[in-house]
């Protein structure tokens, strides 16, 4: 088997292994650090010697006798310290229960999820939380994702960690009301892992699709295991959609192609029509939520053969639909632009400038983006320019920076030919 797919299998496995060592010796720390190490063992290996008959069995073994040794270890230098002639009473973490054999056959990939995704921890810590304990990815790979030191990042996944332990919260499923309160930081995190592999905040690329990847793989996963939940499918609608567009989303340079200049026969179809059967069975059931909206609005865009063929009255309401449930001016700012689409660049215009005065987009480039786009609409050529610069001077996207500096000289071409 070759590295890539050892990989995908190692992510999978994961949080699977991290479960059963959490409730063999009860000391989740210790058991996401030892199972990191039996993966890294196993990236090493396998793809030279083989793929285990039992790559899981492999794993918890591995991963088990490191805990072992790790805890003799601690166990010795406490009675060094403290000058215990006689030894301890065992610790319980070291006998493991006898139905051991039984558990371990349990897929805790959801516990993991509603683990990692403690409403306690901030979004941040959640999200590099959620990608080393049930991603599986490596400290170093993290820190590389979000352009940060690995000591940093480090620093960041050790805290989570030691927040989670000290609220003592036991290693199990939440309890019905517990879950569905949590679920909504489950899917959140989720979303923001997607949002930043889909369309990265900073460096040099627009795209990070080792974590946009990841984040369908654990709604996919999530969705399995919570299928009759409509959220969580709306959230994997959502990403299908929206994922199924990358291919075309920039040039051969990375430059990024806005919506309605995309070619659209390099839109993944497949993904496409999995997003749009998913939505719709979603809907069909009952009550609606704001995954389920935004997963509705993308696959009206994608249902869309043409740019010009776009339903933007459905859009815009299914956006006021959104606006009220969820209260965030990003999804303002959205129905305004859809608004320009079906009733003019200056209706749009208008709810953007009583956007601008409310204060909660202030200094955000998004803004500036879209009203340059409406005054490009509207004609008014060097306002947009203006607004194009501004907002370019805003971004810490390389790729967005350069587009919209190229936009900008179009726009300035246009009104000096020579």
């Amino acid at each position: 088997m070759d590295s890539p797919a050892v990989d995908d299998l190692l992510r999978g496995l994961a949080p699977q292994v991290v479960g059963v060592l959490t409730r063999r010796f009860g000391d989740f720390d210790a058991a996401e650090d030892a199972v990191q190490e039996s993966l890294l063992d196993a990236a090493a290996q396998w793809p030279e010697e083989g793929v285990p008959d039992n790559p899981r069995g492999w794993l918890i073994q591995v991963a088990s006798r490191r805990m072992t040794e790790q805890l003799r270890s601690e166990q010795a230098r406490r009675r060094r310290e403290e000058r215990v002639a006689t030894q301890a009473p065992a610790d319980r973490r070291t006998a493991p229960p006898a139905d051991e054999a039984h558990r371990a056959d349990r897929d805790d990939t959801l516990v993991m999820l509603f683990l990692c995704c403690h409403p306690a921890l901030t979004p941040a810590s959640a999200i590099a939380l959620t990608l080393r304990s049930v991603g599986g990815l490596t400290t170093a790979e993290i820190a590389k994702a979000f352009m940060v030191p690995e000591a940093t990042m480090a620093q960041r996944i050790s805290r989570a960690k030691q927040r989670i332990k000290a609220s003592g919260i036991p290693f199990r499923m939440p309890a019905p009301e517990e879950r569905a309160r949590r679920l909504g930081s489950v899917l959140h995190v989720l979303y923001l892992i997607f949002n930043e592999g889909y369309a990265s905040s900073v460096g040099s690329t627009l795209h990070r699709v080792e974590l946009s990847r990841e984040a369908i793989r654990l709604a996919r996963m999530a969705h399995d295991l919570l299928p009759d939940d409509c959220e969580v499918a709306g959230l994997l609608a959502l990403m299908l959609l929206t994922d199924a567009r990358r291919p075309a989303r920039t040039d051969a340079g990375g430059t990024p192609i806005p919506l309605a200049e995309q070619d659209r026969s390099r839109w993944d179809g497949t993904a496409v029509a999995e997003g749009v059967a998913l939505i719709t069975a979603t809907l069909a059931r009952g009550a609606v939520g704001p995954y389920q909206l935004q997963a509705a609005i993308a696959a009206v865009h994608d249902e869309a053969t043409t740019a010009e063929e776009t339903d933007w009255p459905q859009i815009l309401a299914l956006y006021g639909l959104l606006e009220r449930m969820s209260d965030n001016p990003v999804v303002s700012l959205n129905r305004a632009v859809a608004a320009a689409m079906v009733h003019g660049a200056g209706t749009g215009l208008d709810m953007l400038k009583a956007l601008d005065a409310g204060g909660r987009l202030a200094g955000h480039h998004r803004l500036v983006v879209a009203r340059a786009h409406l005054l490009e609409m509207a004609g008014d050529r060097r306002a947009a320019i203006d607004d194009y610069r501004e907002a370019a001077s805003r971004t810490t996207s390389i790729p967005e920076r350069d587009y919209l500096i190229t936009r900008a000289a179009r726009l300035a071409a246009a009104d000096h030919p020579r």
